[in-house]
């Protein structure tokens, strides 16, 4: 008989997730599967979460909630060294990573392939010892995850995130940025830029055509400075779910490595979690988290 941990976050998207509980546990139930309930906290690091995993000698790890959530399980996965795959149920304000393995639309096929030990291994991005699993963003723009109140966030959704950028185009200014990608160095005034696993950010779907969660490589898109006009155009293309890379403003590069750096005091943010601050290096890591799949 096959046991899950299931971790989940009690206040994610809509903090509706503990009422649909009791579906989950039967859907697992009704497969002769055990499910446990674990209730994630606050901290980005919680020591009990490993010594669980490993005392009940669960087959695999199921996080519930949105990107977050998931950032958080699969950094505690990693740095503990936990052999056990990881699962995703999609319950917060943004799934991005869920929606690019096609989660929701098939969700009872998706329990059997957890069931049944479907997995592969999927690339990571690291930052120093901090891992993520979708995208880092650094730039204008960064903060506003970060400043939205969770009440908000909670009753209207991603809309949430769209009201609060747009208040920010008044102060748009370009921040001189140093990149490395893999040898090559790029020096470019930038609004910002994006590196991605998949190519689902912030919902919107193709924001990399070329990205793939298991290639060795994450893709870089730099948003140079440019005029408002411009800048609108392309958040249009971007809604609409065209790719931009042959636009003039966009830089596109996919490598194993980057670096960023600038003079001023850029934050970062990792799959919608406060990163850390400039200057970052970042390495793809792969064949080191396994994942349940379709």
């Amino acid at each position: 008989m096959k046991k899950f941990l299931l971790a989940y976050n009690p206040v994610s998207g809509d903090a509706m997730f503990k009422k649909k509980l009791d579906d989950i546990i039967n859907q697992f139930q009704s497969r002769d599967c055990i499910i446990m309930p674990y209730r994630t906290k606050k901290e980005s690091f919680d020591p009990f979460f490993a010594n669980c995993v490993r005392n009940v000698n669960a087959d695999g790890i199921i996080a519930a909630g949105g990107d977050g959530t998931l950032h958080k399980i699969i950094n505690m996965t990693l740095k503990e060294n936990l052999d056990v795959p990881v699962g995703i149920i999609p319950s917060g304000t943004s799934n991005d990573f869920a929606s690019h393995l096609g989660i929701d639309a098939k969700f009872d096929e998706y329990i059997n392939s957890i069931i049944t030990g479907k997995t592969q291994y999927v690339d990571v991005g690291s930052i120093g010892d901090e891992y993520f699993i979708n995208v880092i963003s650094a730039g204008m723009m960064t903060g506003v995850a970060h400043e939205v109140d969770t009440r908000l966030k909670n009753t209207f959704g991603k809309l949430a995130y769209y009201f609060r950028g747009l208040g920010e185009l008044p102060r748009f200014r370009g921040l001189d940025f140093t990149i490395e990608a893999d040898g090559e160095i790029i020096n470019e005034k930038i609004f910002f830029v994006l590196v991605v696993n998949s190519p689902v950010v912030a919902s919107f779907k193709n924001i990399s055509m070329d990205a793939k969660i298991n290639d060795g490589k994450l893709d870089m898109i730099l948003l140079k400075q440019c005029n408002i006009p411009e800048l609108m155009k392309i958040v249009a293309d971007t809604v609409a779910g065209k790719t931009s890379f042959d636009n003039k403003n966009i830089i596109y590069k996919q490598a194993s490595y980057f670096k960023f750096s600038c003079p001023d005091r850029v934050e970062s943010d990792l799959d919608g979690e406060l990163g850390p601050v400039l200057p970052l290096e970042i390495h793809t890591v792969s064949n080191k988290l396994k994942m349940f799949v379709l």
